[in-house]
C-alpha cells in the first residue's frame, strides 16, 4: 500500500519548474550575447514559444530543450517536425498580434538544448527553417 504518491498536478508543476529555470537561464546566456528580452511564453491555442528575443533588426523566437542526460538523445533533438510546425504557426500570430508583416520583417528560429543541469548549453541559431 502506498501512502505517499506524487500526483500528476504535482509532477506537471514540477516539470514548469524546472522549464522555467532553464528558460531564464537560457535568456540570461542570451542577453549576455548581446539579445533583448522582448517576451517569454507567449501562448497561443497552437503552441508556444518559450522565448522571443531581438539581435538587431531580428526577431528571434527561441524554443529551450532540457535534458538531464543524453540517454534518450540530446536536448536539441527533441524539437520535432511537428512541434516545429506549431512554432512558426505560433510565431505567425505574434507578428501579426504586433502589426508585423512576415515578409517584410526580419526574423528566424532558434534552439538552446541544455543539459547536465546548466553546464552544456548549446545554441542552434535557425534551427528551425520555414516550409
Amino acid at each position: 500500500m502506498k501512502l505517499f504518491s506524487q500526483s500528476k498536478t504535482t509532477t506537471t508543476n514540477n516539470k514548469r519548474a524546472i522549464g522555467s529555470q532553464y528558460e531564464t537561464l537560457a535568456k540570461q546566456y542570451l542577453t549576455r550575447q548581446g539579445y533583448r528580452f522582448i517576451a517569454a511564453n507567449f501562448n497561443t491555442r497552437l503552441g508556444e514559444i518559450d522565448l522571443i528575443m531581438q539581435d538587431g533588426d531580428t526577431f528571434v523566437f527561441i524554443e529551450v530543450k532540457y535534458r538531464k542526460h543524453s540517454h534518450y538523445g540530446h536536448a536539441a533533438e527533441m524539437v520535432t517536425y511537428a512541434k516545429s510546425q506549431k512554432l512558426i504557426k505560433t510565431a505567425m500570430i505574434w507578428l501579426k498580434q504586433q502589426r508585423l508583416s512576415a515578409e517584410t520583417t526580419s526574423f528566424r528560429f532558434d534552439v538552446i538544448a541544455i543539459q547536465q543541469q546548466g553546464q552544456d548549453i548549446n545554441w542552434i541559431k535557425n534551427a528551425i527553417t520555414q516550409g
